[in-house]
């Protein structure tokens, strides 16, 4: 199988296509410059150069001769909603897959540190906040094209853990540097769905084999409050773990970073989707009791 990678060059992308080409497909992977092209070739990956801006029809005409698309990229909105308007369209009435890479994160509440019982199994409706109507309005219509001619469907992984990330864990590691201690905001009791790295693209064979057009798959593995990461990173490195108001988080993380550390992102706690065939029928399960 032909699959093209968008993102490969980076940290999921990458992991994703590892185990696909040790499974005999030929991977090409979108590459931005020449040093990135280098390092797929490195990987056995072959770089297709293109990028969702100026050389974006490059990348849709490479999309048009693979057959699985993976989308993995991490671009702004505006870049992502125009890339998959243009593969739904450049894919139409091929019966090629499209697979698009999003997050636990649609799930995103302000909660300001507390914590929240709520936890959504993939079909559960839910009000979806500002910061992530342009996602989740990308997953509605990657989920719609598949009644126009495309296999497609959505992967939804909590936050990323795993060697080299750059993820939550780490991100608390960072910032003992420059606060001398392991900071949470409030209580610290807002909690976030997890999973290694290794434990996603696990997904990706089986859901290629057998997975439903059209469905939503969460992957996620567990969720851990904020409060409990910053207070075992503390202990980790011998600091202190203290609390700070959503003022002084954007003083330490900037905006975007003191909104990661401050809502809550639930999920179920499901590594395989119910519709899955061999997985059965999954039963959500809520995040779990406050400390």
């Amino acid at each position: 199988m032909e699959v093209f990678i968008i993102g490969a060059t980076g940290f999921v992308g990458g992991a994703v296509a590892r185990p696909l080409a040790g499974a005999g497909h030929h991977i090409t992977g979108l590459a931005r410059a020449e040093a990135a092209a280098i390092a797929l070739e490195a990987q056995g990956i072959t770089p297709v150069a293109g990028d969702l801006e100026t050389r974006r029809p490059e990348t849709i005409s490479a999309a048009r001769l693979a057959d699985t698309v993976i989308y993995a990229a991490q671009a702004d909105p505006a870049q992502e909603t125009a890339t998959l308007d243009e593969l739904i369209q450049a894919l139409a009435g091929s019966g090629r897959t499209l697979v698009f890479l999003s997050g636990s994160g649609v799930f995103l509440q302000r909660t300001a540190g507390a914590w929240s019982q709520d936890s959504f199994a993939e079909d559960d409706p839910f009000t979806v906040e500002p910061q992530a109507t342009a996602r989740k309005a990308v997953e509605d219509k990657v989920l719609a094209a598949a009644a126009h001619g495309i296999r497609t469907w959505v992967i939804r992984p909590g936050l990323f853990w795993g060697p080299a990330d750059h993820g939550h864990v780490s991100m608390v590691y960072r910032w003992v540097a420059a606060t001398g201690a392991a900071c949470y905001v409030g209580e610290g009791l807002n909690t976030y769905s997890h999973v290694h790295v290794d434990d996603v693209t696990r997904v990706f064979g089986p859901a290629l084999e057998r997975g439903t057009s059209g469905a939503l798959y969460h992957a996620v593995a567990g969720e851990t409050a904020n409060r409990w990461i910053a207070e075992r990173v503390a202990d980790d490195v011998g600091c202190g773990a203290r609390s700070v108001d959503e003022a002084e988080a954007a003083d330490i993380w900037g905006q975007f970073g003191a909104l990661r550390h401050a809502p809550q992102q639930p999920g179920s706690l499901l590594l395989w989707d119910r519709r899955l065939p061999s997985s059965g029928r999954g039963r959500p399960v809520g995040a779990g009791s406050p400390p």
